[in-house]
């Protein structure tokens, strides 16, 4: 038996301003609540996310959204045992908020602070509800990443394969605004294409034919931009969201069954995790269950409430680390990172992207 841990997290690394407070207690997490807010009215006129405008409000609703997490949760600041907030990857304007945010509240009430990698958040987020003990195969896939890593434990992370160009919410969002669908372009292309036809263009799958787990969507895309050039009415529209749509699950099957092959759980089951905005497509999410079931494994995926940017997830891995007593950064004096892998030492000896000045970009 272990202390129960009660935390505070605060996520505001996009355009999600979120807080909530957990239990944690013999490996079991409890939300007592959970507060999420968005941004889309904001950034609806500009068909994505305007980082100036995504910092001001969180700026503007960083004290209320915790506030109402803690009255919700029935708790003060001295009932908390640790405050966690993303200190990254995410736009730099938006994770400064939070993390101020948290250091503020944490140093007021002598609390211990945890800066939480915001993919991290992600790739627990499973564990939040379910049974999903390490190690297990990870596919983080999101509007800025998509890559395949093998959670071997707390902190303990290989990446085994990424994008080399955009991410597959990256193009979903790109699609959505070629085609005039609006903002999320995710969910728009999602509803589109379930009125279309996903044999109508033959879009190309980049990389199949090539070992290794990495992909390419950049081809892709440019080939919706040239169909899209002559698509003039919503049935157009609906069979190029439900080709493309069709395409991104065929790569997305092909690369978890090779990392499925590869995976070696020991004695355990095999799990495989998708996490990330993306998941929460319902065409992909079956086109991975298939595959898991293929090869042996059992899919484990958030609710859909958490596969996009929440805090319950980074209090949770908040909690995980305090109650190891792992250190994740420097605590108070830990700063705003833009850039941060996962598997840092993949990053910098073989990055994806390669290296700028601030460090490793994937």
């Amino acid at each position: 038996m272990t202390k129960p841990l009660t935390i505070l997290g605060i996520e505001t690394s996009c355009d999600e301003t979120a807080a909530a407070v957990l239990r944690y207690e013999d490996g079991r997490a409890t939300l007592l609540s959970d507060v999420i807010r968005t941004q889309l009215a904001e950034h609806a006129p500009y068909l994505g996310v305007v980082p100036e405008i995504a910092a001001r409000a969180h700026a503007e609703l960083a004290d209320l959204t915790v506030a109402a997490a803690m009255n919700t949760a029935g708790l003060s600041y001295a009932d908390l045992d640790g405050v966690a907030a993303t200190a990254g990857p995410g736009l730099i304007g938006g994770v400064l908020v939070g993390l101020m945010t948290g250091k503020a509240i944490a140093q007021a009430a002598g609390k211990p602070f945890i800066p939480v990698n915001h993919l991290e958040g992600h790739a627990l987020s499973p564990r939040l509800g379910t049974d999903c003990p390490f190690p297990y195969i990870l596919l983080l896939v999101s509007g800025g990443h998509c890559q395949f890593l093998e959670v071997r434990g707390l902190g303990d992370y290989r990446r085994l394969g990424s994008t080399i160009d955009d991410a597959a919410g990256e193009a979903f969002d790109k699609v959505a605004k070629l085609l005039g669908l609006g903002f999320p372009g995710g969910p728009a292309v999602e509803r589109m294409a379930a009125a279309g036809n996903p044999k109508a263009h033959d879009f190309p799958r980049p990389l199949l034919n090539r070992p290794g787990l990495e992909m390419s969507f950049a081809g892709l895309k440019t080939a919706v931009a040239r169909a899209a050039e002559n698509a003039r009415s919503d049935n157009e529209k609906a069979d190029i969201c439900a080709s493309f749509q069709a395409a991104i699950c065929d790569v997305l099957s092909a690369r978890a069954r090779r990392a499925l092959e590869k995976f070696d759980a020991g004695t355990d089951e095999k799990r495989f995790v998708v996490a990330g905005g993306v998941a929460s497509n319902k065409a992909i999410r079956a086109a991975l269950e298939a595959e898991a079931e293929a090869g042996g494994a059992r899919l484990i995926a958030p609710p859909l409430r958490h596969c996009t940017d929440n805090a319950a997830m980074i209090a949770l891995a908040g909690a995980e680390h305090l109650a190891s007593g792992r250190e994740t950064g420097e605590g108070l004096a830990s700063g705003a990172r833009p850039r941060w892998p996962l598997d840092e030492a993949s990053a910098k000896a073989d990055p994806v992207f390669g290296a700028g000045r601030r460090g490793a970009k994937a």
